[in-house]
């Protein structure tokens, strides 16, 4: 298995910038800039294969080759949404129905291929992530609802900590004679959802 590689990034942050604001304190409106990318680092800090916790937070689409493939196939980032194409090593599809997307009681994903299918090396690419709630728009005098993450509260409050943080403080915490790098409270929010690749 190599690394996976991102193909399309997620369309939202896991929280909104008016979130961010509201825990944050922020009431001016020239420093929502500032914010937005304290928001943005925070998500970076802990989101996709590179992050802390290993695992997709809003919904993205990623690829993983694979050179031989066995009857089953681990997908490294969790939560798996669904399974887009999987590609041989000629580029050609592979008949969906030769193949299913299993998830185990730790939430673990993989493609199993039927009995009897040689898939050789393949390419998959896979939606991963908490599923994002489509925009409704306005209707019948009801305003516009945006596209909204279903991340977990923990998970969006230890963004809004970080962003906050970063936003008050420009450099590194110091508390007595020691530097602090992740504040406890979000190690504390985010460790049940941190992945354990072996």
């Amino acid at each position: 298995m190599r690394r996976p590689v991102l193909v399309k990034p997620p369309e939202i942050l896991p929280v909104s910038i008016d979130e961010a604001k509201r825990y944050s304190i922020v009431e001016a409106d020239e420093d929502e800039s500032v914010l937005a990318a304290m928001l943005e680092a925070a998500t970076g800090m802990l989101d996709g294969w590179n992050g802390v916790l290993g695992r997709c937070l809003v919904e993205q689409e990623w690829r993983q080759e694979f050179a031989c493939a066995q009857s089953r196939i681990p997908l490294a980032l969790l939560p798996v949404i669904d399974v887009i194409s999987v590609t041989d090593s000629t580029g050609a599809v592979v008949d969906p129905a030769s193949y299913s997307l299993m998830t185990d009681a730790g939430g673990y994903s993989g493609v199993d291929f039927a009995v009897g299918v040689s898939a050789g090396a393949v390419s998959v690419v896979y939606r991963a992530g908490y599923p994002t709630e489509p925009e409704v728009p306005a209707q019948g005098g009801n305003p516009a609802v945006p596209m909204r993450s279903t991340v977990p509260a923990s998970i969006k409050a230890a963004i809004c900590m970080l962003a906050s943080q970063w936003f008050n403080n420009r450099e590194a915490t110091v508390t007595g004679a020691i530097a602090t790098v992740l504040p406890l409270a979000v190690d504390a929010l985010i460790t049940p959802y941190k992945v354990r690749r072996l």
